[in-house]
């Protein structure tokens, strides 16, 4: 079949519906003047290659001649990968929720030429099924409306985009910042919480790792039950079927209340933010199910997420062979014969039944600790461990040779900054320099091959081509993630391209007016509505990650004006971190380093010697959340936090500061630990 004007575009979603009979096209000026010319409306599909149900709806609509033909004749067909442009999503997807109540993806949105929503949903059938009208009538049905009642879809969609604006401008608080925003989060959090299985709410369940990183932020602040409420669900989604007990790596979400069942994808910004949070979950418990959990995602994106360049690939199918799940799942009597001679051990320890746990097959999890197990099978629990970490090793060689789910191979700006920052922080805690080495190699690769020749900071990569101007998130989340470089590698250059990224994001995206950030740079194509993303979703909002950087930035350079605009921003969100705080996770960590005022640890000393690592080691290995961190030499230092600050007698000295104000400068690990802990 001749391929569509998909054929050249950079986003393997795209490609994959470049031989669809459909006549799709890329957003863009083109398909706007198509529409115009040929008085239309747009039928805007947005998705993303993970997405399963994108992929149904494909077969089931878009592979369709006869639907083909009536999307050709009767509309622009633009196709959208939400992971490039997540502007467009927002927008419309914003639309798609106040006309129905709900939203998702795949996404489909009727527009007027000029880009106004008058009519949208999500996944439709092909024909009428299950309460939801088939496809094809609702082409019809849209296609009637707008010959017979396009003034009036003209007004809906006008109507639409004012509500959308004025959707994304909350309530400034005129209190100052208050702890008891943290608290009030705290409590709403917890009237939803599963005190069983862990998590918030009933089924499905997702990781939510933000909101997780604010109970540890509340147990440090000494709030009750805040610890329970996170190592609860730590601990039954690292025992659950959402974690890949063969190959590692956490999938997007659970289909049940218990963790069993997940939606197969496994997503490259999930498995960043949950290797930082069980890292950091390690060090306030010193649980070894959090240790290996991280280790286990870590290993899991080197092996499988990375480009041969030091990128980082987008997300992994939840199908194979068309069928979801099926490179995961095992038969009883497949997962007996290869864990041998462990077989029945290897059953008992992963909850296999010969029926299956699901759909007839079975989903590997740990509904046991390994102690029960150990009794009922009649072994003691190192010959346990040695047993499972032996059938581990079969069952992944055996998993090989099956076809595996389709990566998603761009490379994304933002999503590599969370994975830059969580294998950064993995690597110094656990002591493991291949991970630092693949952050810092990540690092790099961003910021030589996702920019233009002026140095904008671009959205995608692959295969040697990019994308559109990056957004926002990218921006924030590579700052961040270059600070993290520079306080685990001690190269200023990370520091330097840090202040350099959110110098650029400031001039780009800030909203002097509002305060906050808009998620489109002054410099894109305008849109309906100029976005706004104050929601802290799947990923960090830019906005939040944005304040957290200039909180950090502040306390490293000393420069009030970060700190003012950070604050500005948060006076923005107060409200509603308390109203809504599953909403809210990394705004609510950036609002606790606002409130905490972060403790600034200048280590001067040669960065290579035994006596500063120690002294840094002593900052690693330490779940303190609000600290920001500064290593070198004091003479020839260019971050402001080290200057001024000297050695003692020749000796790496650390110096426990709070805007620039320092206690008495330690040489000893133990001392710096002390200062640390107490206040």
């Amino acid at each position: 079949m001749t391929p569509n004007r998909l054929s050249n575009a950079t986003s393997p979603y795209l490609l994959q519906h470049a031989h669809n009979p459909v006549a799709w096209q890329e957003w863009g000026p083109d398909a706007l003047r198509e529409a115009r010319e040929r008085e239309v409306p747009i039928l805007l599909s947005i998705g993303y290659a993970a997405c399963h149900w994108c992929h149904v709806m494909e077969r089931e609509s878009f592979e369709n001649d006869e639907i083909a033909r009536v999307m050709n004749e009767w509309f622009v067909p633009v196709k959208v990968d939400r992971e490039e442009r997540p502007d467009l999503d927002s927008v419309y997807m914003d639309a798609v929720q106040a006309m129905t109540g709900q939203g998702g993806w795949p996404m489909t949105v009727f527009l007027a030429p000029d880009g106004r929503p008058f009519y949208g949903g999500t996944y439709f059938p092909p024909e009428d099924r299950h309460g939801m009208p088939g496809f094809g009538r609702v082409l019809a049905a849209v296609h009637d409306a707008w010959a017979s009642k396009r003034d009036e879809l003209l007004q809906q969609g006008s109507a639409l985009a004012q509500y959308i604006e004025r959707a994304s401008q909350l309530p400034r608080s005129e209190d100052a910042l208050s702890p008891d925003t943290l608290r009030r989060a705290l409590e709403v959090l917890g009237r939803s919480f599963d005190r069983e299985w862990g998590g918030f709410g009933s089924a499905p369940k997702f990781p939510q790792p933000m909101t997780l990183e604010f109970l540890l932020r509340m147990h440090v602040r000494g709030i009750p039950g805040a610890l329970e409420m996170a190592t609860r669900t730590l601990s039954k989604m690292a025992r659950g079927g959402i974690f890949d007990h063969v190959g590692g790596g956490f999938a997007r979400y659970s289909v049940d209340r218990v963790w069993l069942v997940p939606h197969f994808e496994k997503m490259l910004y999930d498995n960043a933010q949950l290797l930082r949070l069980y890292t950091r979950a390690w060090l306030v418990t010193g649980d070894e199910l959090y240790r290996s959990t991280a280790l286990a995602t870590a290993d899991y994106l080197l092996r499988e997420m990375r480009h041969p360049d030091g990128g980082f690939f987008s997300s992994q199918d939840a199908d194979s062979e068309g069928v979801e799940g099926r490179f995961y799942v095992w038969s009883y009597d497949e997962l007996v014969e290869v864990a041998a001679p462990h077989g029945d051990l290897a059953a008992a320890f992963y909850g296999a039944t010969p029926q299956g746990n699901w759909e007839g097959t079975n989903v590997l999890w740990q509904p046991r600790d390994e102690d029960v197990v150990a009794v009922e099978q009649g072994v003691k629990v190192p010959e346990l461990r040695a047993a499972m970490e032996e059938a581990q090793r079969r069952l992944i060689a055996a998993r090989q040779p099956r076809v595996r789910p389709a990566t998603d191979d761009k490379v994304l700006a933002a999503w590599n900054g969370l994975a830059i920052s969580g294998l950064a922080e993995a690597g110094r805690v656990f002591g493991r320099t291949d991970l630092i080495d693949a952050a810092g190699a990540a690092g790099r690769f961003v910021i030589t091959q996702l920019r233009d020749e002026n140095g904008r900071l671009l959205r995608s990569w692959r295969e040697g081509r990019t994308s559109g101007p990056g957004f926002l998130d990218d921006y924030a989340a590579m700052a961040s993630a270059s600070l993290d470089l520079y306080e685990t590698t001690f190269d200023e250059r990370w520091f330097e391209e840090a202040v350099r990224l959110a110098a650029e994001a400031i001039g780009l995206f800030a909203d002097d007016r509002d305060g906050g950030f808009f998620d489109t740079g002054a410099d894109s194509e305008e849109l309906l509505v100029r976005p706004k993303d104050l929601f802290d979703n799947a990923v960090p909002s830019g906005n939040s990650m944005m304040i957290e950087v200039l909180l950090r930035l502040g306390a490293l350079t000393g420069d009030a004006s970060y700190e003012e605009r950070a604050e500005r921003s948060l006076l923005s969100l107060q409200t509603a971190l308390a109203n809504a705080p599953a909403g809210f996770g990394h705004a609510l960590g950036a609002l606790d380093l606002a409130l905490a005022r972060a403790k600034e640890i200048a280590i001067s000393g040669d960065p290579s010697a035994e006596d500063t690592l120690r002294l840094a080691e002593t900052v690693w290995r330490r779940y303190v959340p609000n600290r920001v961190l500064a290593v070198g030499l004091s003479a020839v230092s260019r971050v402001p936090l080290l200057t001024d600050r000297p050695q003692i007698d020749g000796r790496a000295a650390a110096y426990v500061c709070e805007r620039f104000v320092c206690k008495r400068p330690v040489s000893d690990p133990e001392q710096l630990a002390d200062l640390l802990t107490n206040p």
